[in-house]
This record gives structure tokens, C-alpha cells and sequence, in this order.
């Protein structure tokens, strides 16, 4: 089975310059899904979309679905880590927490380390258990939450890891997973933004 993992459009999160909240795509943001949907129709079309249930995720899995043709699915369990106080809050006023420890819950009230490592592990099994008759799929989803599934997939450890795979905006990654082996294809691929100025 082949894995695409992609990130939603720029939301307007990222012209806020808030900490993860549930907003829409910007006009832009809904321009780079359907480039990415165009690119992924022709290059690797998937045979289901499963989405996170936020804003900018789901709009852009639709437009992928939609341009590809493919069913589609929403799971809460694949949103963005629970960021607690932090939710909305202006970045450069509050910073980012990086040094908590597994076990603390970012902004007092949202999820530890653990915690969204489990999350990801729990949806990820989901989806596999239920997407064993298709030959590709896609998750939409956002940059943590990917980084999560990316852990998980290549059964990185969940204590003392600190790699992070960053995916930018409408970014692909594509796996594939073959007798107990992983392959890694394409790791934040872009490509389909080339002709935008700013990506």
C-alpha cells in the first residue's frame, strides 16, 4: 500500500500568526490545494481521502477529493496536537513551548508529547485496518499530526525521539508500506507551488 500524507493550504492561522486554531484556507491556501489536487491526479491518485475534521484540512481534502474523484472520510483523530491556553494566541507574544517534557501538556490543557505520539499511532492503525483493499490512500492532515504518522509508520521510538518531519503547506509525502518494509518516495514535495511566488 502507498501512503500519501499532505498538508492543508496556508491557512489563516499563518497570516494571523496565532498558535493552531480552527480556521479556513485563505485565497491562496484554496489556490495551492488545487495545484496540489491537479498534481496528485495525474501523478499518484489516490483510491480514498481520510481528513482531519479542521477547517483548513477538510476544505482541502475536499477539493482533493473532489478534483481526484476519491471518497472521503473525516476523523477528529486526525487533527492538529491540543494546544490548551495556547489556542489562538498570538506566536510572537507567547512563543512556542520546546523544551516541556513528554509528559506536559502544552499550554497546561492540551496534549503532551505522549499523548499526540498515542493519537497518532491510534488513528493510524485505523486507517491501515480499514484501507487494507486499496492500493493508495491519502491523510490530510497538519504539519504535527504528520510528523506523528511519519514517526509512527517508521516505527520511530516514542521516548527520547526528537525528529520532527516538517511538511510545508500542501506538502507531500509518499510512502509505501511493503512486507513489514518502508519506502520512503517523496518527502515534502512541493513542486506543484513552483510558479507561486511566495510558498
Amino acid at each position: 500500500m502507498e501512503i500519501l500524507l499532505i498538508r492543508h493550504g496556508e491557512s489563516e492561522d499563518d497570516i494571523l500568526g496565532v498558535h493552531s486554531n480552527d480556521h479556513s484556507l485563505t485565497p491562496k491556501g484554496v489556490e495551492q490545494a488545487y495545484l496540489m489536487a491537479n498534481r496528485v491526479k495525474s501523478k499518484f491518485p489516490p483510491d480514498f481521502v481520510w481528513s482531519s475534521t479542521l477547517k483548513r484540512a477538510s476544505k482541502t481534502a475536499e477539493i482533493l477529493a473532489e478534483t481526484t474523484t476519491s471518497p472521503l472520510q473525516y476523523l477528529d483523530d486526525l487533527r492538529e496536537i491540543q494546544n490548551g491556553s495556547l489556542k489562538g494566541k498570538l506566536i510572537s507574544e507567547v512563543g512556542y513551548p520546546v523544551d516541556l517534557k513528554p509528559y506536559e501538556k502544552l499550554g497546561g490543557s492540551g496534549e503532551s508529547k505522549i499523548e499526540f505520539r498515542a493519537r497518532g499511532e491510534r488513528v493510524l492503525s485505523l486507517i491501515l485496518d480499514k484501507s487494507q483493499s486499496y492500493q493508495r490512500i491519502a491523510i490530510v492532515s497538519h504539519g504535527g499530526m504528520i510528523s506523528m504518522l511519519m514517526q509512527s509508520l517508521l516505527n520511530l521510538p516514542m521516548m527520547n525521539n526528537n525528529v520532527f518531519f516538517i511538511t510545508g503547506n500542501t506538502g507531500i509525502h509518499l510512502l509505501e508500506l511493503s512486507d513489514n518494509r518502508q519506502f520512503i518516495h517523496l518527502m515534502n514535495s512541493m513542486t506543484h507551488l513552483e510558479h507561486l511566488t511566495i510558498i
